[in-house]
């Protein structure tokens, strides 16, 4: 006589276990999700996420890194002056290191055009200068006479191309992913709320809870 109230017992426990999906989606709380969806709205006005502007940060440092170590090569040469008219006015291929200085300048412009102000979320403007840079140097090391210049015709060379394959991997692999990642959290999240102004629309007031007049009393 006792065995029907206990498996009408597991059989309500079965049941209310089998459905916890449910349990969790009433567990949602709307205001931690708005607050989400309010911090990404926040970060897309800022316009810039924080690990673009890193990259963008790395693009200025490597044009003034190789600005210092060219004009270092400047002033070792016999003073800037005079090293600057025979490089610049007098340039020479096999030579001057006034190309690799304008190859900074690329990719700066190029990179800080395309992920900065237009916000490209592509990887096709840094694999043009990247490109652009290992074709240069590799020519340039063959063809010219750098070598015979000492410790400098190695290493601007050397940091050049250096720079501009960190700049590849750090957005390849970093910008991109994560800035992808960020977009999809932000759906998700909306996604979320939604569902969740739907399960919770709001508490009842008490005005809304009344017997009818002509109910009988008691009912």
């Amino acid at each position: 006589m006792n065995r029907v109230p206990g498996d009408a017992e597991n059989a309500h426990s079965s049941s209310v276990e089998s459905c916890p999906s449910l349990r969790d989606v009433h567990s949602i709380n709307p205001a931690q999700l708005m607050a989400r969806i309010e911090s990404y709205e926040g970060r897309e006005k800022k316009g810039i996420s924080d690990v673009r502007r890193t990259f963008c940060l790395f693009v200025t440092f490597d044009l003034l890194f190789i600005t210092l170590l060219w004009i270092i090569e400047l002033n070792v040469k016999g003073g800037i002056e005079t090293t600057l008219e025979k490089e610049v006015l007098q340039y020479d291929y096999s030579s001057s290191y006034f190309d690799i200085f304008l190859l900074a300048v690329f990719r700066f412009k190029v990179l800080i055009l395309a992920y900065a102000m237009c916000r490209l979320r592509h990887w096709w403007a840094i694999a043009f200068t990247t490109a652009v840079t290992s074709a240069f140097l590799l020519a340039k090391v063959i063809i010219s006479q750098l070598f015979s210049q000492g410790a400098f015709g190695y290493v601007l060379p050397i940091i050049s191309f250096i720079l501009a394959w960190i700049e590849t991997w750090f957005l390849d692999f970093k910008v991109l992913p994560q800035e992808a990642e960020e977009e999809n959290r932000f759906l998700m999240a909306q996604d979320a709320s939604e569902r969740a102004a739907l399960l919770h629309p709001g508490v009842l007031s008490d005005g809304q809870f009344y017997s009818p007049p002509e109910s009988v009393a008691g009912s």
